[in-house]
C-alpha cells in the first residue's frame, strides 16, 4: 500500500512504464462493462498500489486500449451527486468559492457534515473527501456536461498519494499535506522517459529535471496549464488538495469528456495515466468507495 514504505520500495521497484499526462488519444473501442465514472473491480480496495510518481508528455496520438477488468455491475447515474447526499444542497458557487472548500459549516447538511459522515465508511480522511466534493459540485456547475463523480477523483488520490498522505505525511485542516509530496526525478532511469526542468524548481526543488508534484501528482508544466485555486484563498498550489483536486477534475473533463460514459471516463483515466493497470486500481477503488457509501444511505 502507499503509505507502507516497505511495499512502497517495492512497488516503485517495479515500475516500467512513464506516466504520460498529455494523451491526446481519443476513445477508439474502449469498451467498459458498467460505468459513472466510477467502475467496478471485487476487492478493489484492499490491492496494493503503486505509487506512480512521474508524468510526461505523450509523444504521439494513439488508440486507447479497451480497459479489461472485470466489472461489478453499476449502472450509469447509480452514484449519488454530493448535492444530493446534503439535506441542504449547497448554493450555486463561482469556480473559486468564496471562504474556500468545505466553510459551509459542520452540520450534517453541509459538504463538511457529508465528508465526516462518509469518512470512516470509506477510510478516506474527510479533509480529502471535502477537496473531492468540493470538485465534483463546482464542476457540475461549471462544466455540467462532465458529470465527474468525487469517487473516480478518490480514486486518483489513493493512487497518486493516498489522499495527501504519502511518506508519513499528514493532510492538514488547511488542506496541506504536512510536508511537501514531490515525486521521483524524471531523469531516465527506473523505467522513466527523461523530463527536463519546466520551472526552474519552483514546484518541484528540481532545477535539472522535473517531478510530480502534491497530493494529485501533477508535472509542473501540467499544472502551468491547469493551475486552480480550488480553495479561494487567491493562490494555485499543487500541494494544497482543494486546488489540486479541482485541477484533476478540470484536467479529466477536457474536451467535453463525458465521465459517466464508458468511453469518456476511460479517456479521462488514459490521458491520466497511460497504464491499463493503473485505470483498473482507480476503476476498483472507485466502484468500492461509491457503492459502500451507496449502501450506507
Amino acid at each position: 500500500m502507499v503509505g507502507n514504505s516497505a511495499e512502497r520500495e517495492d512497488d516503485e521497484s517495479r515500475r516500467s512504464k512513464p506516466r504520460r499526462r498529455y494523451a491526446r488519444g481519443r476513445a477508439v473501442g474502449a469498451r467498459l462493462a458498467a460505468v459513472l465514472g466510477v467502475l467496478g473491480v471485487a476487492a478493489g480496495a484492499v490491492w496494493g498500489l503503486t505509487y506512480a510518481a512521474a508524468l510526461e508528455p505523450s509523444p504521439t496520438t494513439r488508440e486507447i486500449p479497451a480497459l479489461s477488468v472485470q466489472a461489478a455491475n453499476v449502472k450509469p447515474g447509480s452514484v449519488t451527486p454530493v448535492n444530493a447526499s446534503l439535506k441542504d444542497s449547497p448554493k450555486k458557487r463561482k469556480q473559486r468559492p468564496s471562504g474556500g472548500a468545505g466553510t459551509q459549516g459542520s452540520g450534517g447538511g453541509s459538504l463538511t457534515g457529508w465528508a465526516e459522515r462518509t469518512s470512516p465508511v470509506i477510510g478516506v480522511p474527510a479533509r480529502a473527501l471535502i477537496a473531492y466534493g468540493n470538485a465534483e459540485i463546482v464542476t457540475r456547475q461549471t462544466n455540467p456536461g462532465c458529470r465527474l463523480s468525487w469517487a473516480t477523483l478518490a480514486g486518483i488520490g489513493r493512487v497518486e498519494s493516498d489522499h495527501g498522505r504519502y511518506g508519513g505525511a499528514v493532510l492538514q485542516a488547511n488542506g496541506l499535506p504536512s510536508k511537501p509530496i514531490i515525486g521521483v526525478p524524471l531523469n531516465g532511469s527506473g523505467g522513466f522517459k527523461s523530463i527536463s526542468d519546466t520551472d526552474g524548481g519552483k514546484l518541484d526543488g528540481d532545477t535539472e529535471v522535473d517531478r510530480a508534484v502534491g497530493p494529485m501528482q501533477f508535472i509542473p508544466s501540467t499544472w502551468a496549464s491547469y493551475a486552480t485555486d480550488g480553495n479561494g484563498d487567491g493562490v494555485a498550489d499543487p500541494q494544497q488538495i482543494d486546488d489540486a483536486a479541482l485541477a484533476a477534475a478540470r484536467y479529466l473533463c477536457a474536451g467535453g469528456r463525458d465521465m459517466s460514459a464508458a468511453e469518456g471516463w476511460w479517456a479521462g483515466l488514459w490521458s491520466y495515466n497511460q497504464s491499463v493497470e493503473y485505470g483498473q486500481k482507480v476503476f476498483g477503488l472507485a466502484d468500492h468507495y461509491a457503492r459502500a457509501v451507496n449502501q450506507r444511505g
